[in-house]
């Protein structure tokens, strides 16, 4: 049975489902199905992810989803019920593809050649005995190659309705049932081997196809799969036992060894190591951590063992919101993909009807049955749209995945296109353009001694100040010192004895400064002088963007001073104080001067500007909210992702109007030929596979460009 999930954001009593739809094939499939699902009582909305071939059905509790399922099925569509995990798909459905690929080139390859004599001038008997033995071949290989097309037709045909594999269907059994026809009676010409190319070919596609939603796959499955099964639990006794990661539970404490990754996420308790966090952050320098720092599930613990006290386990992890978000990156309606939709929606019943009113002309002109016919096979192969459907949902799929290796994970499709739009950056100052914590500028100040006591206090406080020297200091490996009698006074700092010395970490007398701290060691005195660093590259970043034509500005709730700082280090124009609705006002006036507004935040004030603008970024540190309202989240610690964002995105573009002039421009030719009989039904499946293996080429372009 699926596991149903309330909708976050929706009424309480609403369920999510989740199915495995290996037949969606294009545009007009993912419209068919949501359309159809949408207009079903119970049924609050349905979403199709292309990508990964699921449908997500929101609907009320009274609707089970055996209920659920047999209405994808009336709607022509083979379902299965997806298990807990929600990026899990049809198993062994490439494999089976690739299989029943290499079928269709071994037969394809062998009738070629027996058809190579018969082209080349046999008659009489050995024209009959090649006839009968490219039949012998085609017959088993169309009948196992062809059952991904044959099965999906039938399904649809059962329930009154058609998809793109009816008219395959149909083409590739006439052109075979003609050819046995042909080959009986003593006939010249049998279409074995356009029958057979046509099979090879479209198989040849889906194999790219399903090859291409694996790689853009790739980074998340890396991830998933980087999480330990489990973890050793530290018990209040002293005593350790493995438990498995499903039944891991808040507050635990994990012991995590050197070279070990961790199973949930979780606060160090104590000890010092360096994290491997490249698969979630793309960085792949080591993370220095020590106790008071977070660590997520699926980051490899390099160098010492840790006590971890667990915050999140099994679906909470930050691996599996990664998942989640990576789950709804559906098919939003976009300009593009609602172009794709209307016109693979109707190209069915356009197919037949052209087919049969070739077939009708020809017959009324003469021809006779057996030319007649022909001629409507090969309009019916030559004009399915599978170029068309796969123009956009193909090139978006690779994008997405080539950022998802980049630490990018953009959350739909439309996303792409609305950020090749953008033409201006308005940037969120805390947490966006700086680190969002403070750090260390004078650590060098202090001696070796005071580095070791200075880490020993920081490393019990959580305080940012706290964090931040803490991490400086891990930073320079430096071992901490041991403390006794340690105390937290709130708002002073911490206290403790060192060798019977006291010794202090904390607010500095007489200063109001909130980003500086005073260390005492009996009666020495230092003081440290701390900032919220910049992030790394954001002056290369923001040139970047101005490279590629968007201006930028800064619009931040905090003060004049700390903002004014940041706006002279970046060179750019700046607005302080400004307060959620003072963000959502400037986007609007932007917008209204006509700028496509690219809005980057993480706050939960920028919950509605991100929402607001044209299209959003958040980084991973962002809030809830933050991420939530983001068409897009980066999780490094850099800005240039932001740059990089929109490169791809732009990239896309241009690949999705050359697949869309490529889709056209072929039944602009095609078409027309086929209707007045100059394409045989050989020609037509080399013309219509070679438009869709063209056109998902041209979007695996994308694949490197993100580098």
């Amino acid at each position: 049975m699926n596991a149903v999930t309330p909708l976050p954001g929706a009424s309480a009593q609403s369920l999510v489902s989740r199915f495995a739809v290996p037949a969606i094939r294009c545009a007009g499939c993912i419209s068919k199905i949501e359309n159809g699902l949408n207009a079903e009582p119970g049924i609050i909305s349905s979403r199709v992810n292309f990508s990964t071939k699921q449908v997500a059905v929101t609907h009320l509790p009274e609707l089970d989803d055996d209920q659920l399922r047999r209405k994808i099925e009336a709607l022509g569509f083979e379902a299965q019920i997806l298990a807990d995990n929600p990026l899990a798909e049809e198993k062994g459905s490439t494999a089976r593809l690739i299989r029943a690929l290499a079928v269709a080139g071994f037969g394809m390859m062998n009738i070629m050649l027996l058809s190579v004599s018969v082209w080349s001038g046999a008659t009489g008997v050995t024209r009959d005995l090649f006839h009968w033995l490219s039949a012998l071949i085609a017959i088993p290989v169309i009948a196992y190659a062809g059952r991904p097309f044959f099965a999906s037709a039938a399904m649809a045909l059962r329930y009154g309705r058609t998809n793109m594999d009816v008219p395959i269907s149909i083409g590739i059994l006439l052109a075979t049932g003609l050819s046995i026809y042909e080959t009986a009676t003593g006939g010249a010409h049998a279409y074995f081997d356009g029958a057979v190319m046509l099979l090879f070919f479209l198989l040849a596609g889906r194999v790219l196809d399903g090859m291409m939603r694996d790689r853009a796959r790739k980074g998340i499955g890396a991830l998933l799969k980087q999480a330990a099964p489990g973890a050793m639990i530290l018990a209040e006794d002293g005593k350790t036992r493995w438990v498995a990661s499903a039944d891991l539970l808040p507050h635990m404490r994990m012991q995590v060894a050197a070279g070990e990754s961790l199973a949930a996420d979780g606060i160090i308790q104590s000890g010092t190591s360096h994290f491997d966090c490249s698969l979630l952050t793309g960085e792949s320098e080591p993370q220095p951590k020590g106790t008071g720092d977070r660590v997520l599930a699926g980051t490899l613990n390099l160098s010492s063992p840790v006590t971890v006290r667990i915050t999140a386990a099994g679906e909470d992890t930050t691996i599996s919101d990664i998942a989640r978000l990576m789950d709804e990156a559906g098919q939003r309606r976009s300009f593009y993909v609602r172009v794709a939709d209307r016109a693979a929606r109707y190209y069915a019943p356009a197919v037949h009807s052209l087919a049969l009113l070739a077939f009708a002309f020809w017959m009324l002109a003469g021809a006779g049955w057996h030319q007649s016919l022909l001629i409507a096979v090969a309009v019916l192969i030559i004009t399915c749209p599978c170029a068309l459907g796969l123009a956009v949902p193909a090139a978006q799929v690779v994008a997405s995945g080539a950022l998802l290796r980049k630490g990018v994970m953009v959350k739909d499709g439309s996303a792409l296109e609305r950020l090749a739009e953008a033409d201006h950056v308005l940037f969120d100052k805390t947490g966006t353009l700086t680190l969002g914590h403070p750090v260390p500028v004078d650590i060098d100040v202090l001696s070796l001694t005071q580095k070791q006591v200075a880490l020993a206090l920081a490393q019990a406080s959580r305080h940012p100040v706290s964090k931040g020297i803490r991490t400086a200091l891990l930073a320079l490996d430096i071992e901490p010192a041991v403390l006794d009698q340690i105390e937290e006074v709130p708002g002073e700092g911490m206290t403790a004895t060192w060798g019977g010395v006291t010794v202090k970490l904390g607010k500095p007398e007489k200063s109001e400064d909130h980003l500086s701290s005073q260390l005492t060691i009996g009666t020495d005195t230092v003081l440290l002088q701390l900032r919220d660093e910049i992030r790394p590259d954001a002056v290369a970043a923001i040139a970047r963007l101005q490279t590629l034509g968007l201006s930028a500005s800064i619009i931040s709730g905090d003060n004049i001073r700390s903002v004014s700082a940041v706006s002279r280090a970046l060179g750019l124009t700046a607005q302080a104080g400004a307060s959620p609705q003072d963000k959502v006002e400037a986007i609007a006036r932007l917008a209204a001067s006509g700028r496509k507004v690219l809005m980057v935040g993480d706050g939960l004030n920028d919950g509605p500007a991100l929402a607001a603008a044209h299209v959003s970024i958040a980084p991973g540190t962002a809030s809830d909210v933050g991420q939530q309202a983001a068409d897009a989240v980066f999780t490094s610690a850099s800005l240039m992702p932001v740059a990089l964002s929109i490169r791809v995105a732009r990239r896309t573009m241009q690949i999705v109007h050359q697949n869309f002039a490529l889709a056209i421009g072929y039944n602009i030719c095609a078409v027309p030929l086929a209707l007045t009989g100059m394409v045989t039904p050989l020609i037509a499946a080399i013309a219509m596979s070679l438009s869709s293996l063209i056109v998902v080429g041209n979007a695996l372009r994308l694949n490197g460009s993100a580098r």
